[in-house]
């Protein structure tokens, strides 16, 4: 099951790189808050499609309060609030800085791991984490330096995310994946056209053309693959091992960017070397840490 959590998260590295490299031209031409509120809708539609096929309308009514409220929470935290500050900090500040500090978050789900799941963690992951913070900084170009108010809000955005990755872990211990989906994506798309409202913003739907409409379907069948990959992945795999993998989608879509352009330095070159040993140092030291503790049970 770890091969498979560790195939699947795998992944969503792979489609994550591709939606970075292609949501950049989406919101180019819409409003990023509509962009992200109709591909949550349509996915959350789509899942909902899923769940009645399945017939799990039994199994919602059976779930107590507790996992409600944790579900409406995950689409409060995950779905909705941090993309709407994530975005508004893009707004105030440059690409590379929000993007590196948005790639920062492995740390802070590690560390709630620890806390709150009582996950494991090697030593050596502080090693892997430097290098990968190292190869980013060097696929964006980016020198970290002071942080501006556009920078915070990108850095609560990661903070969001991280504390509902592990309230996902945590559920993904007795849900289904589909249902975790869909609480979501679900709620957080409602919560997203709320906010669309109250800003006067809302009416921009209608005024869509062919070509807005376009990339919103293919932004969603993005999205479907990513939360559909990254959540089983993540019911079968420790949240602090799954997080760093999602790493990989920076090289991916490094090399994207060469084929578009032709254009690659040799520090993106040493820094897509440095994120491919980090994680490969995460995992293999976790994995023997994993080995010794199962043999000392047995």
């Amino acid at each position: 099951m770890r091969t498979k959590g560790l195939v699947l998260v795998f992944s969503t590295a792979i489609i994550s790189g591709f939606a970075i490299f292609i949501n950049k031209f989406g919101v180019s031409v819409i409003n990023p808050y509509i962009l992200t509120g109709l591909k949550n809708l349509i996915v959350g539609i789509f899942i909902c499609a899923i769940l009645i096929l399945m017939k799990d309308r039994k199994l919602l009514k059976e779930l107590s309060k507790k996992y409600w409220a944790l579900l409406v929470l995950i689409g409060l935290i995950g779905g909705s609030i941090p993309f709407l500050l994530f975005f508004k900090g893009l707004s105030l500040t440059t690409g590379a800085q929000g993007s590196f500090i948005h790639k920062t978050m492995f740390i802070y789900i590690a560390l709630l791991a620890v806390t709150f799941l009582k996950e494991k963690i090697n030593k050596k992951f502080l090693f892997g984490g430097l290098l990968l913070l190292l190869g980013n900084a060097l696929l964006l170009k980016f020198i970290p330096h002071s942080l501006g108010f556009g920078d915070l809000l990108i850095l609560i955005a990661a903070l969001f995310w991280a504390a509902e990755s592990i309230i996902s872990k945590y559920i993904l211990r007795e849900l289904p994946v589909r249902i975790v989906m869909w609480g979501r994506m679900f709620f957080g798309s409602i919560f997203i056209l709320i906010f669309l409202v109250f800003t006067g913003q809302l009416s921009l739907i209608t005024s869509l053309n062919i070509t807005q409409i376009s990339w919103v379907i293919v932004t969603s069948i993005i999205l479907l693959g990513y939360v559909a990959t990254w959540y089983t992945g993540l019911k079968h795999i420790p949240v602090s091992l799954a997080a760093p993998v999602l790493l990989l989608g920076s090289p991916i879509t490094t090399l994207l960017s060469f084929i578009q352009t032709g254009v690659i330095s040799q520090n993106q070159i040493f820094g897509i070397l440095c994120v491919l040993i980090g994680i490969v140092i995460i995992w293999k030291f976790s994995a023997i840490k994993k080995e010794k503790l199962c043999q000392e049970l047995g």
